[in-house]
């Protein structure tokens, strides 16, 4: 009898021990929900800034009220054709309280023959996210699609 509990016990401390070890050893990085906005739906303050920074390539936070924004922009082009999408966010965990932002983009380049505007143009996506603090860092990483 006490060898069958013994028993029990050793089975439910593996089993509990293979559920939440792996999650406390590992920083698990979270997804961040968010929303693309249109550009109907673009915040007057965020429109106001966003001149500043179209001429980069970068990714940048922005807080307005509770609500936290991400800007991806690529900067300068001569041609149009050029776009920018959010793939998704990750959430790397940095110490107690803290998190850094990393950004998946996918750029796409025009088409050689295709026809498109032609005068500089400054592509770029707002999305809202579902934080509710701002990251410590953010990190740009860019995939290029065709």
């Amino acid at each position: 009898m006490n060898k069958r509990y013994i028993a029990i016990g050793i089975i439910i401390i593996l089993v509990l021990g293979l559920l939440f070890v792996p999650k406390i050893l590992s920083k698990e990085d979270k997804k961040v929900k968010f929303k693309v906005l249109d550009s109907s739906e673009i915040p007057e303050k965020i429109k106001e800034i966003l001149p500043k920074y179209l001429s980069e390539e970068r990714a940048i936070t922005c807080r307005l009220g509770n609500e936290i924004y991400v800007l991806v922009t690529r900067g300068e082009k001569k041609t149009g054709g050029y776009s920018v999408d959010v793939d998704k966010i990750i959430m790397e965990e940095k110490g107690k309280d803290g998190f850094d932002l990393v950004v998946y983009a996918k750029f796409k380049d025009p088409d050689a023959n295709e026809i498109v505007t032609q005068g500089f143009t400054y592509p770029f996506t707002i999305v809202k996210t579902n934080l509710d603090k701002m990251p410590e860092s953010i990190r740009l990483e860019v995939d290029y699609v065709e």
